[in-house]
């Protein structure tokens, strides 16, 4: 999570009204995952993801799963508690 990131992206980010709009099962990080997470992105600012209990083990396995989402999405990694994390366009 980067510096330059706004605080009211921060502060948005971080309020419970922001749902979650993409939802990560078992089958993990698919192609219709990210494809769904950049539709969204593209219209709107933040995007909160959960990923379902089973699809990650252990916490730095989460940390990488929501990495490699980022990276895949052309997204900041705005906030990440627990298995819920929040994307940020950038825009």
């Amino acid at each position: 999570m980067s510096d330059d990131i706004p605080k009211r992206i921060l502060f948005s980010a971080k309020s419970e009204a922001l749902e979650v709009s993409v939802r990560i099962g078992r089958g993990g990080v698919t192609e219709s995952v990210v494809s769904e997470l950049s539709d969204q992105l593209s219209r709107k600012q933040l995007v909160k993801v959960k990923a379902n209990k089973g699809t990650t083990s252990d916490r730095s396995q989460r940390i990488s799963l929501f990495s490699e989402i980022a990276d895949l999405t052309n997204s900041n990694l705005v906030f990440q508690r627990g298995n819920v994390a929040v994307f940020w366009s950038g825009k």
